[in-house]
């Protein structure tokens, strides 16, 4: 702090106004005599205290004093006043020599104040760095012995692994890399997609979580919310059709799933033009090999005939036609996706006027959801969840999987007479013969075949391999989009992953179910057994999960030879074993098949049928950290994932009333 200069009788002094200038010297007397006036008045400013108010102030460059300390100048003049005149008269140099040994003094004092602040902050500088060093290697510390630990788990589970299945060693082997070099050998030595390093931690979670109970709503739904929605889309409204104004004939594409709903969607058609729907056919493709029919014509048309005319075939007079010549013949290619009725009203309507039959070839997916009068989309519901029904042979053997997957007193389950009717019963009189453990099942839909990974032109690991192959595959089933994509600048693999476009692979999968809290002794029924890759890709499955089953394992080479070539019965029975059990978790939620299996459980599941819908883009942000990631942050945030998606909701405008049941025309609200 700047000297104050203050005037006494036309000589000028400097009263030292450091604050460290209170301390004493220990080797002056003197100096504690001399300047004791000037010491007591600085004092004395500080309302009385002797801690100085800031010890960060430099001796050389001090701030301006305080107002506060003003108040107190006309003490200090009568101090000085009263010295002065004591030691007889200034102004004739009496005291002159004696006054400048007194502010010498003064200035070494405020010199040794300065060496001794600039020494206290130079030890605090020194005590403040020791400290941060050594939190610092603490730290270090710390995430060495946690990775340590880590990598002692992956070499444990990789011995295990080795000896419960020696295919999985080739892959388990990468998992065993040194903490020094861990995150860079890891990138190394597992390809993108096989996360070997969060496998090993699953592995050993579940080995730990043997005797930890699940999460309560592993197995459930919001009870409350989703038990007030009761299935009433068999109630009628509809009057029957006076004028019949021509015919309508459909020979849906795809396999199953798509078939069942151009079936529902060709009922509503039929409707919309007051005319008489041909019972629909199915169309042989390259993908789905199979034209047999997997529902019962006969309930279809009895259910339905209050509705809409049905007939098997054509009358005579129009059988002899040639459609395509007359112009009766519409193909997708004619008709928009998802079109709305207005555009069947203006284009179809005048064909089929002129000509008294339309020809419909494909029609998948080719009928909006919205806008659609009230009755037209309940005549939707009533066709899919009321009107088709399975034929016995596959009603049959669906009862057999369920049977076998459930080894229980109490069968069948609340969804299993509408789905395999009258076996439903006969399988419960042999089980009451017997009483077994209660056991429950989850049901997992794979959708990981050529088609779909091809079609979603995402790489899973595969390298240059895969993906030729890959290539191949869209070069002879889906040609327009080789060519689009050969055109066309599309979104790198990366940026469909990272947008939640690519469908979950088998390894992902398991991790999810993993850190969703299933048990290792898990029955787990895997529908869409035709995994691409083969079986070498379900390894991470069976080895987390040994109780993995699909109706190729559960069925005898006898009981699944009638279906050995026919697809869409195949199709049929994944449905039923997925539909009936006690949870179902989708890896696509794009898929067809999860789509109606999810909306079929909560239509007949009275709020008792949990489905897991993963949000594929923040599950891509998680499995991207996949290298780094602790498992119990993993655990956490594929919950939170999960969760947030098992919300109860009505169906949003647009959506399919085949997946969101949950809206007026289908479902009654009775909360």
């Amino acid at each position: 702090m700047d000297d104050l200069p203050i005037s006494v009788m036309g000589s000028n002094f400097k009263l030292n106004a450091d604050p460290l200038s209170g301390e004493e010297d220990s080797d002056s007397t003197e100096t504690r005599v001399g300047i004791s006036h000037v010491r007591s008045a600085s004092f004395h400013s500080r309302s009385g205290s002797s801690t100085p108010r800031n010890r960060q102030i430099s001796p050389t460059h001090s701030p301006r004093l305080p107002p506060s300390r003003f108040g107190s100048f006309d003490k200090f003049s009568s101090d000085v006043q009263h010295a002065s005149s004591f030691s007889g008269l200034n102004i004739f140099g009496l005291l002159s020599d004696h006054s400048s040994d007194k502010f010498k003094v003064d200035k070494r004092v405020k010199k040794r104040a300065g060496t001794v602040w600039y020494q206290r902050k130079r030890i605090k500088g020194i005590l403040l760095l020791i400290l941060l060093a050594g939190l610092f290697f603490f730290v270090n510390w710390v995430m060495l012995l946690r990775l340590q630990e880590q990598d002692d788990r992956i070499q444990q589970y990789d011995a295990n692994a080795v000896n419960s299945n020696p295919e999985y060693s080739g892959n388990v082997s990468s998992s065993r890399i040194s903490v020094q070099g861990k995150r860079k050998a890891s990138r190394n030595k597992w390809p993108k997609g096989n996360y070997g390093r969060l496998l090993a931690l699953a592995a050993h979670a579940l080995a730990e979580g043997e005797s930890k109970p699940e999460p309560k709503d592993l197995w459930q739904e919001p009870v409350v919310a989703s038990s007030a929605w009761k299935p009433c889309a068999d109630k009628r409204n509809l009057e029957p059709i006076e004028r019949n104004i021509g015919y309508i004939m459909v020979t849906a594409n795809g396999g199953m799933n798509q078939q069942r709903v151009a079936v529902c969607n060709a009922v509503v058609l039929a409707r919309l033009l007051n005319s008489t729907l041909v019972v629909p056919r199915f169309l042989y493709s390259s993908v789905w090999k199979d034209v047999s029919d997997i529902y019962q014509e006969d309930h279809f048309i009895n259910y339905m005939n209050p509705d809409i005319h049905i007939m098997k075939e054509l009358p005579d007079n129009l059988r002899s036609l040639d459609l395509e010549a007359i112009g009766s013949v519409v193909t997708d290619a004619d008709i928009t996706k998802e079109a709305m009725p207005r555009f069947y009203l203006k284009n179809i309507l005048p064909i089929l006027i002129k000509n008294k039959v339309v020809h419909f070839l494909g029609f998948g997916n080719r009928l909006a959801f919205d806008p659609l009068s009230f009755e037209l989309q309940r005549l939707r519901c009533r066709c899919n969840f009321h009107a088709l029904r399975f034929v016995p042979k596959i009603q049959e053997t669906g009862a057999l999987i369920l049977q076998r997957l459930r080894q229980k007193e109490g069968y069948p389950g609340p969804l299993d007479k509408h789905l395999v009717g009258s076996y439903a019963e006969s399988t419960i009189k042999e089980k009451k013969a017997r009483s077994t453990k209660s056991s429950k099942y989850l049901s997992v839909h794979l959708r990981f075949e050529i088609d779909m990974v091809a079609h979603s032109l995402c790489e899973f690991g595969g390298g240059k391999e895969e993906k030729e192959e890959l290539e191949a595959y869209r070069a002879v089933h889906f040609p327009a989009l080789s060519l689009l994509q050969k055109t066309t600048k599309l979104p790198s693999p990366e940026d469909l992953r990272s947008e939640g476009l690519c469908p979950l692979t088998p390894e992902e999968a398991v991790l999810m179910l993993a850190a969703l809290g299933f048990k290792r002794k898990t029955k787990i029924f895997v529908a869409g057994s035709q995994i691409y890759g083969g079986s070498t890709r379900l390894t991470a499955l069976t080895s987390l999960y040994p109780n993995l089953v699909t109706k190729e394992k559960l069925l005898s080479t006898t009981e699944l030879e009638p279906f050995k070539n026919f697809s869409s019965q195949l199709a049929a029975l994944d449905f039923i074993g997925c539909t009936a059990s006690d949870a179902f978790a989708m890896t696509d939620s794009g898929s067809q098949l999860s789509s109606l299996v999810s909306g079929y459980r909560i239509y007949y599941g009275g709020g008792r049928m949990p489905t897991i819908r993963p949000n594929k883009r923040r599950l891509a942000s998680i499995f991207s950290r996949n290298n780094t990631i602790e498992w119990r942050i993993f655990e956490i945030r594929v919950r939170k994932a999960v969760r947030q998606t098992k919300h109860v909701l009505t169906r949003p405008r647009g959506r399919s009333v085949y997946r969101y049941p949950r809206c007026k025309e289908c479902m009654c609200w009775t909360g």
